[in-house]
């Protein structure tokens, strides 16, 4: 199947790629930066080079791939966590849910793209009981507001869009290879690879709409995730390192 992978050298796309690759699957994959195109061809995936916040360049990019299938796995976090400058890449990363993801649901309507498959958040619910299954409210108060608005923009764009089958995958905190954490991380948790493995499961199983893509630890509810995508957290990639 022909997939664009937008993000392809981030956290989650360096993990995923190779996953594609195995399972057959033709990979384009986008990335901003053109040091890191090498390094996309030698998994596996043809390289462009382009910025999401780039409307025309972007959408041509899009044209020319003509994907059957789109996983948008776009972020603007940095490798290393710096606490003192986690408010501007929190709005960094809020402009590119909100207006890349806008720019890319834009690009490919004119394509034969059927499918939509895009990383949200699932440490972003309102204080209540646990687990949190995916129709409970999102967490609305002043300090959390950018990422959540964020997180709405996108989700309703990719789930609202005529013709395209959305799906969203609320990943938990991250940990593993290239993460911030290489330990196990607070509730809700996932391991980088799993988290990949999910993106692979939602091309071919899973009704549009939400799931939550986390390890069973009581902070969110998986069971749908489980039942229609065949999610398992303890999943781990051969190349897992």
């Amino acid at each position: 199947m022909k997939i664009l992978l937008a993000g392809a050298t981030g956290v989650i796309g360096r993990r995923l790629v190779p996953l594609l690759v195995e399972a057959g699957h033709d990979v384009t994959g986008t990335t901003r930066s053109a040091d890191k195109k090498v390094m996309l061809e030698r998994l596996g995936a043809a390289a462009v080079v382009v910025d999401v916040l780039d409307a025309a360049l972007l959408a041509a990019v899009v044209n020319e791939a003509k994907p059957e299938v789109i996983i948008h796995q776009l972020t603007d976090l940095p490798d290393t966590l710096d606490p003192a400058a986690m408010a501007e890449v929190l709005a960094r990363t809020a402009r590119v849910r909100v207006a890349g993801t806008r720019n890319l649901m834009d690009a490919l309507r004119a394509t034969g793209t059927r499918r939509v498959i895009a990383q949200s958040l699932a440490f972003v619910y309102a204080p209540g009981s646990e687990p949190h299954r995916e129709e409970d409210a999102l967490d609305t108060r002043p300090d959390a507001a950018v990422t959540v608005e964020g997180v709405l923009s996108l989700e309703r764009a990719v789930t609202g869009t005529a013709a395209i089958a959305g799906i969203v995958l609320r990943y938990g905190r991250l940990y593993g290879p290239g993460t911030w954490s290489d330990t196990l991380t607070p509730p809700p948790a996932l391991h980088v690879d799993a988290a990949a493995q999910a993106a692979v499961l939602a091309i071919t199983r899973g009704a549009p709409g939400i799931y939550n893509i986390a390890e069973d630890d009581g902070a969110v509810s998986i069971a749908k995730a489980q039942a229609q995508l065949g999610f398992d957290p303890a999943f781990r990639a051969a190349h897992s390192a």
